[in-house]
C-alpha cells in the first residue's frame, strides 16, 4: 500500500554504497509533483493516483487541484468515475467545465448539487431538463457563471422560483440553443457577459418556432450591465431570424460601455438591424474602458463603423474575415486611422483582399493586397494569431517591393497560430505548360521519345535526402528557400493552416455533399513536397491543416515533415495531390506511424482506399481518440475498420462518410457500437454514404463537440477570441 514511503526508507539505507542512488519520483519536491499531477485527469487524481502511496494521496488533495475541475475531452470519464469525483471533493469545487461530456447520465449531472463552493460551471452537451436546473440552481448560491444547452422541450415556466433567483444573480452565460427560445436569457438580468450559440435546424422554421417569440420578446430584459455580446450561428434561415430577434432588445436600450461585440453569420447575412450601429457606437464609450473584440458580419461592417469602433482604441480581437468589398478595404481602414494598433493580439483577414482577379483563378476570389499586409505586420509586432488564408497571394520580385511575404511574417516573434493560402509558398510564377525544359536533354531524335512519360510542368518532385536530383528535379534548399524566414522568425509556431484558396469541403453542414472540386491556383501547383518537408523544423507544432495542395505528388515530404514535427496532436489533410488518383497513401501510411502523439486525425480525399494496411498504420497512433475520414466514391475494408478499433481503445469517435451501400456503412456502425459501448462511455459512431441525400439528418444527430472540432472542415485560427 505504501510502496512508496518503503522505496524512500531503501533509497536511504543504500546512500552509502558506491554506486549513486537511482533518483525516483518519491525525491521531487511537492511543488514539481504537483505541477505534474496537474496533467493528470482529475477522475484519475481520486481513483487511482491517490491510492498509489500516502504522500501522492496527500498531494491530490491539494486545493490547487481540486479547486478546478476540468472533464472536457476526458472521454474515458464514465458516470461512476464522475460520481465518485463529485463525492470526494464537493467542498473544494469552484470551477466545474464538463463541456461536451455528452454521454453522462442525467442522475450524474444531479451531483453537481452537493458542490455548494461552486462559482462556475460549464453543463454544455449535457442534458439539462427545467426540473434538473432548479435543482442545481436552488443549490448553487455562489454560481456566477453559466453554460448550458437548451433543448426542444424546454420550458422556463417550469423553473422553481430559487432558481429563476439565482438566474438574477449570473454575471455570464453561455447557451446553445437547440430550438428557437430565449432559454434563460429572461431571468438573467445582472448579465455582463452573453455568449449565444444558435442551433436550431430549419424544421422549426415551418412550425412557426421564431414567431412564438415575438410575442413574448417584451419579457427580454434590458442588459444595461452588458459588457460582452456574442452569438455564432449555424446555417439557416431560423438562426438568422432568432439573432434578430435577440438585437432587437438593444434597440430599446443600449448598454453602456459594451467591450466585445462578436457576430458569426455564415452565408447571406440579414439586412443590418438599426441596433448594431448603436452597438458600435456604445463600445468603450464609458470612461477607462478598452475595447476587446469586434466581428461583424461582412454586410453590417463598413468603413464609418470600423472607424468609429477604433476611434476608442484598437482591440485585442479583430476578425473581418470576408469584409472586403468595393470602396471598403478593412486593411485600409486600419492603416489609415493613424490609432496605436500594437493592442492586437488576434486578427482574422480571411478573404480580405483588394478585389482584383488573379490569372487563371476562379471568379469570386481576391488577391491579397501584400503591401498592406507588410505595413500592418509592423505595426502590429505582437501579433499571436494571424489568417490570411482564402486569398491569393502571388510573389513576384520587382526591385521597388522589399521581399517575400513570408519575410514579413519571420517578423511576428509571438506568433503561434497562423492561416496562409497554399499559394504563398510558391516562389515563382508558374511554367507556362507550352513552355520548353532547356534542362533536359530529351529531343525529337530521342530514341525514348514518345515512350518517356512527360513531367508535369510547374511541380517540383521532391526526393528527401537527394543533394543532386535529375534534370527537371528542384531543390529541397530552392524550393522551399522564401518561407525559410518565417521559419527562422516563428519558431514556436503551435498551429499553421496552408488552405488553397477557392477551397471547398465535400462534407456539407445542412446542404447535400459537393460533388464539384474546385480548380486549383496555378500558383499553388509549384507547392509540394519540399515546402512539407521544411515543414519539419517547426518543432513545437501541434495542430497542422493541409488542403487543396495539388503539387503534393508521392507526400514524401510529409513523412519528413511528422519526423521533425514530433508532438502533433492534431492533424487534418484534405485534397492532396490528383483528385482522381491518390499518389501519396504509401507515404501516408509511413508519416502516420511516427505520429505517436496523434489525437485527431481528420483526411478528406476523393476515390481514398481505407484499406488494411491503411489502419494497420493507423494503429501505430496510439493515443488516437478521434479520426474523421471523408473521401467522395472513397472504399473502406469492414474487416479493417474492426480490427483498428479494437486494438486502439482509445478512440471514441470515428466518423466515416465515404462510398459503399447504406446497409455496408450500417452494418459497420451497428457492429462497432454494440461491441465498443460498454467499454467506451463516450464512443460515437457515423457510417454514412457521403453522398446520400438524408446525410443532413444525420449531421444533425451528431454530439456538437465532435461536428464543430473536427468533422466540419474550416479555418481554424484567430477564429474565437483568446482572450475574453
Amino acid at each position: 500500500m505504501d510502496s512508496m514511503d518503503n522505496q524512500i526508507e531503501t533509497t536511504q539505507c543504500f546512500s552509502d554504497t558506491a554506486s549513486p542512488p537511482s533518483v525516483t519520483i518519491s525525491d521531487f519536491s511537492d511543488e514539481i509533483l504537483l505541477n505534474i499531477l496537474r496533467y493528470v485527469p482529475s477522475h484519475d487524481l481520486v481513483l487511482n493516483v491517490s491510492r498509489a502511496c500516502r504522500k501522492l494521496r496527500t498531494l491530490c488533495l491539494d486545493k490547487s487541484l481540486t479547486a478546478h475541475i476540468h472533464l472536457h475531452k476526458e472521454y474515458t470519464a464514465t458516470d461512476e468515475a464522475i460520481r465518485h469525483l463529485l463525492k470526494d471533493l464537493s467542498t473544494d469545487i469552484q470551477t466545474l467545465n464538463a463541456s461536451g461530456c455528452y454521454w453522462l447520465a442525467g442522475s450524474t449531472v444531479d451531483q453537481v448539487t452537493r458542490c455548494k463552493s461552486l462559482v462556475r460551471l460549464d453543463l454544455s452537451g449535457c442534458r439539462v431538463t427545467p426540473a434538473r436546473l432548479s435543482r442545481l440552481l436552488s443549490s448553487l448560491q455562489c454560481l456566477s457563471s453559466l453554460a448550458l444547452d437548451i433543448g426542444p422541450r424546454f420550458d422556463l415556466q417550469l423553473l422553481s422560483t430559487e432558481g429563476k433567483a439565482a438566474l438574477a444573480r449570473l454575471q455570464e452565460l453561455k447557451q446553445t440553443l437547440l430550438t428557437p427560445s430565449y432559454g434563460v436569457v429572461p431571468c438573467c438580468s445582472a448579465l455582463r457577459s452573453l455568449r449565444l450559440y444558435l442551433e436550431a435546424n430549419e424544421g422549426w422554421q415551418e412550425s412557426g418556432g421564431c414567431a412564438q417569440l415575438m410575442v413574448g420578446q417584451s419579457s427580454v430584459p434590458h442588459y444595461q450591465n452588458l459588457r460582452w455580446f456574442s452569438a455564432r450561428l449555424a446555417p439557416g434561415e431560423v438562426n438568422r431570424t432568432l439573432l434578430a430577434l435577440y438585437l432587437a432588445v438593444f434597440s430599446m436600450r443600449v448598454p453602456e460601455g459594451l467591450t466585445g461585440l462578436v457576430l458569426f453569420v455564415p452565408g447571406p447575412a440579414p439586412p443590418r438591424p438599426v441596433a448594431v450601429t448603436a452597438l458600435t457606437e456604445s463600445m468603450a464609450s464609458s470612461a477607462g474602458s478598452t475595447v476587446g473584440a469586434l466581428q461583424l458580419p461582412r454586410t453590417w461592417l463598413d468603413g464609418a463603423v470600423l472607424t468609429r469602433v477604433l476611434a476608442h482604441g484598437c482591440p485585442a480581437y479583430l476578425n473581418v474575415s470576408r469584409c472586403s468589398a468595393p470602396g471598403f478595404n478593412p486593411l485600409h481602414v486600419l492603416l489609415a486611422t493613424g490609432r496605436d494598433l500594437s493592442p492586437l493580439r488576434s486578427l482574422n483577414l480571411r478573404g480580405c483582399g483588394r478585389g482584383s482577379l488573379p490569372e487563371n483563378c476562379s471568379k469570386g476570389e481576391e488577391e491579397m493586397d501584400a503591401e498592406s499586409v507588410k505595413a500592418l505586420i509592423e505595426g502590429c509586432p505582437h501579433l499571436t494569431h494571424l489568417n490570411l488564408s482564402a486569398t491569393h497571394y502571388h510573389h513576384n520580385a520587382p526591385a521597388e517591393q522589399n521581399g517575400h511575404l513570408c519575410g514579413a511574417l519571420g517578423r511576428l516573434a509571438h506568433l503561434r497560430s497562423l492561416a496562409l493560402p497554399v499559394c504563398a509558398l510558391a516562389q515563382r510564377a508558374p511554367v507556362a505548360a507550352n513552355a520548353t525544359n532547356s534542362s533536359s536533354d530529351l529531343s525529337s531524335g530521342s530514341l525514348l521519345f514518345g515512350l518517356k512519360k512527360s513531367r508535369r510542368i510547374g511541380v517540383p518532385t521532391y526526393q528527401p535526402d537527394v543533394v543532386g536530383g535529375a534534370p527537371g528535379e528542384v531543390r529541397e534548399e530552392a524550393a522551399a528557400s522564401c518561407i525559410r524566414p518565417l521559419l527562422k522568425g516563428c519558431p514556436y509556431l503551435v498551429e499553421l493552416e496552408l488552405i488553397g484558396a477557392g477551397f471547398l469541403s465535400a462534407m456539407p453542414r445542412n446542404e447535400p455533399a459537393i460533388r464539384k472540386d474546385p480548380a486549383a491556383c496555378p500558383w499553388a501547383c509549384q507547392v509540394g513536397d519540399s515546402q512539407l518537408a521544411a515543414l519539419g523544423t517547426l518543432r513545437f507544432l501541434r495542430r497542422l491543416t493541409l488542403a487543396h495542395l495539388p503539387g503534393v505528388l508521392k507526400g514524401t515530404g510529409l513523412l519528413q515533415l511528422v519526423q521533425g514535427c514530433k508532438d502533433l496532436q492534431v492533424l487534418s489533410l484534405a485534397n492532396l495531390g490528383s483528385l482522381k488518383t491518390v499518389n501519396f497513401t504509401q507515404a501516408l501510411t509511413e508519416a502516420l506511424k511516427h505520429c505517436t502523439q496523434l489525437r485527431d486525425f481528420r483526411l478528406e480525399q476523393p476515390y481514398f482506399n481505407a484499406n488494411a494496411a491503411f489502419f494497420e498504420a493507423l494503429s501505430h497512433c496510439r493515443r488516437l481518440r478521434r479520426l474523421c475520414l471523408v473521401s467522395r466514391h472513397g472504399t473502406f475494408q469492414l474487416a479493417a475498420v474492426l480490427t483498428f478499433m479494437q486494438s486502439c481503445t482509445e478512440v471514441i469517435m470515428c466518423h466515416m462518410f465515404m462510398g459503399g451501400t447504406l446497409a455496408d456503412c450500417k452494418t459497420l456502425q451497428k457492429t462497432l457500437l454494440d461491441g465498443l459501448s460498454a467499454s467506451r462511455p463516450a464512443l460515437s459512431v457515423v457510417v454514412y454514404p457521403l453522398l446520400h441525400e438524408d446525410l443532413g439528418c444525420v449531421i444533425r444527430e451528431m454530439p456538437l463537440c465532435h461536428l464543430d472540432e473536427i468533422t466540419l472542415f474550416k479555418s481554424r485560427v484567430a477564429e474565437e477570441p483568446s482572450v475574453q
